[in-house]
């Protein structure tokens, strides 16, 4: 049985709306559209499916990541407003940015039409930042004492780079460093999460709290384990200060990784900020960043850790996609480290 002449194939329904097909998967792959199928189990696009991928469609075209249409398509009018201004305003600092580029850089080109090129020092140095730091320190080994500098503070950061880039060194200083904040590291998991279930049998209040968030997990996917009750015990400590954790996705199955991300995302604004420190693609979905979201890279080469804008052709945007990989990758490589040879 073929489907009806008003449903579409997906190569045909990816040529009117003016996408991929492979968009149209991850569009489904996020829970985003629902095609119909046929007897045969083939995709098929009606009328409402068409609709609804044209909307996520325009939205791209605009900008917007896949974790903010999934908030935009169902909300009501108020939500969708606070969506567009929250976007409205992370495109007007992307303009500021750029047009202060564009000066700069047309600057130098007058520079160059008048006279000798500038000293490449003077070109070169950035300019003086508005703001002062949020939080500021001296760089721990492995790098060589530079001054590190983060202004403003995201309700998630993500903190990623590869094997031996420092990072962990990089969020336990930020741990230190930040007011109110805490680090909670991988001995969580010591002794099957031993730990965090005394935590919760002395502390009912937090008990409870677990035990709601758990039951919102679950009911999107996530699987019931002690790894992840020992993370919930941390996250919903009662101190909305800063909280800095090592690698979040430890011990957890993709498809709880991806129903925890968006769980922290529904955090609400009395909620603190977190930093994540990560090297899962499906926590860190460079397609799916949120406005209210920031990527922190420890390049490989040990140059000082900076803030990546998630777009292709940023500076650090493809060093940020090679250190992240699948739950199964990593999973695979879990414990693997570069060998060292022995000491003579």
């Amino acid at each position: 049985m073929t489907p009806p002449t008003e449903f579409l194939s997906p190569s045909e329904a990816a040529r009117r709306l003016g996408v991929s097909v492979k968009a149209l998967r991850l569009y489904e792959r996020r829970g985003l559209l629902a095609p119909a199928r046929s007897a045969a189990g083939w995709r098929a696009y009606g009328p409402e499916a068409m609709r609804r991928a044209g909307k996520i469609a325009a939205l791209r075209s605009l900008g917007f990541s896949l974790a903010q249409i999934a908030r935009v398509l169902d909300a009501d009018l108020q939500g969708l407003d606070r969506t567009l201004a929250a976007h409205q305003a992370m495109l007007e600092g992307q303009l500021r940015r750029l047009s202060a580029t564009v000066e700069k850089v047309q600057g130098l080109r007058d520079d160059l039409a008048s006279g000798p090129a500038p000293a490449t020092g003077n070109w070169l140095r950035p300019p003086a930042p508005s703001e002062p730091p949020t939080v500021a320190f001296d760089l721990p080994w492995p790098w060589g004492g530079e001054r590190f500098e983060l202004r403003g503070l995201r309700p998630l950061t993500y903190i990623i780079g590869p094997l031996f880039s420092g990072k962990t060194k990089l969020a336990r200083r930020l741990a230190e460093r930040l007011p109110d904040a805490a680090f909670l590291g991988l001995e969580r998991l010591e002794d099957g999460g031993a730990a965090a279930r005394a935590r919760l049998d002395a502390n009912p209040a937090l008990g409870s709290r677990v035990e709601r968030a758990l039951a919102w997990l679950v009911e999107n996917g996530a699987t019931r384990s002690e790894a992840l009750v020992a993370l919930l015990a941390g996250l919903e400590a009662e101190a909305p200060g800063t909280l800095v954790v090592d690698m979040i996705e430890q011990g957890l199955d993709g498809a709880s990784q991806r129903a925890l991300i968006a769980y922290l995302r529904r955090r609400g604004p009395e909620a603190g900020p977190l930093f994540l420190m990560t090297r899962s693609r499906e926590v860190l979905d460079l397609a799916s960043l949120g406005a209210e979201e920031a990527i922190l890279l420890c390049p490989a080469n040990h140059s000082p850790p900076f803030l990546v804008e998630p777009y292709p052709g940023a500076p650090g945007y493809e060093a940020v996609a090679t250190c992240l990989a699948s739950p199964e990758v990593r999973a695979r490589t879990e414990g693997v480290i570069a060998w060292r040879p022995p000491a003579a």
